[in-house]
């Protein structure tokens, strides 16, 4: 499942430079995440780096993107191959 930012995000700038696959970016008022993109830092961490940064814990999962961690790691495979 890819992760998205929800609207208490503050635009504080934390989550931007820690996502590995480069997903995150400013969207038209906040942060955004590129759901082909993130792999939930599967392949780079043990955890989602952008959600341990955040200090108002406005990164969660989105429903809309459920992927497995098999699939995840295969998105990771395709991302890093390129």
């Amino acid at each position: 499942m890819a992760l998205m930012i929800n609207s208490k995000c503050i635009n504080c700038d934390m989550c931007d430079p820690e996502c590995p696959n480069q997903a995150i970016y400013m969207g038209d008022k906040i942060y955004q995440i590129d759901p082909n993109k993130c792999t939930e830092c599967v392949g780079h961490y043990d955890q989602p780096t952008c959600v341990s940064v955040c200090p108002i814990d406005c990164i969660k999962k989105d429903p809309e993107h459920n992927e497995t961690l098999d699939e995840l790691a295969e998105k990771f495979i395709r991302l890093t191959s390129s």
